[in-house]
């Protein structure tokens, strides 16, 4: 056998063995979801909260991906935006969703600073190549039409801006139907385990193509 026929038959099994790697070679991204209260699964059972059945979907979808709960009951915008750095250099995300704001409002925190806060995560969790989902809340029409389009227009300003997906609202079809309150606890701020399938639905359209 002459030698450059050796030569090519060594580069046919080297690119031979590239081309062969299993799709599975690569590694599964990490969600990282940082809230509050109502992903933190306040009030309920272990695995009865939205984020817990989102793994539950991702499994039985057979798409293969590892989701970080790291949210926590009563936090703010600004308390989100504190934790945020370590968690991302610790997880290191390919998808961040985060879902605060709701106990900005319950305080009657500024709006500009929510606004702020959240830009300022977005933009810490674009700057390490993660895909972001920003998940709104409204409030209740007793705190007046004009501050409630105003607050459930932070997150839509907060995408635009950053070029980040949104969810508009995660208690669409629980909090605003016709019997709202049975689908509550009894301190009507937090949803009951029946509830979070619906949430799930309203998050999923936003977050499913950035899994792509």
């Amino acid at each position: 056998m002459k030698r450059r026929d050796c030569i090519a038959i060594a580069f046919s099994g080297l690119f031979g063995a590239v081309t062969a790697l299993p799709a599975h070679a690569q590694t599964p991204p990490t969600i990282l979801v940082v809230g509050d209260s109502l992903s933190a699964e306040y009030g309920l059972a272990r695995g009865q909260g939205w984020v817990a059945l989102l793994e539950k979907r991702l499994a039985e979808r057979k798409i293969a991906a590892t989701v970080v709960n790291a949210s926590i009951s009563g936090d703010t915008t600004s308390g989100g935006r504190a934790r945020l750095a370590p968690l991302l250099a610790k997880n290191k995300p390919d998808i961040v969703v985060i879902e605060l704001g709701g106990n900005d409002a319950l305080r009657g925190l500024p709006l500009a600073g929510t606004q702020d806060n959240l830009t300022a995560m977005v933009k810490a969790a674009q700057a390490i190549k993660a895909k972001v989902l920003l998940v709104g809340i409204q409030v209740p029409p007793n705190y007046g039409g004009d501050y409630m389009q105003k607050f459930s227009g932070v997150f839509e300003t907060v995408a635009r801006g950053t070029g980040s997906a949104v969810a508009p609202f995660l208690l669409r079809g629980v909090a605003d139907g016709p019997d709202a309150e049975a689908n509550f606890q009894p301190d009507r701020i937090h949803p009951l385990a029946s509830a979070h399938p619906r949430m799930l639905d309203n998050v999923w359209p936003a977050l499913a193509p950035l899994l792509k």
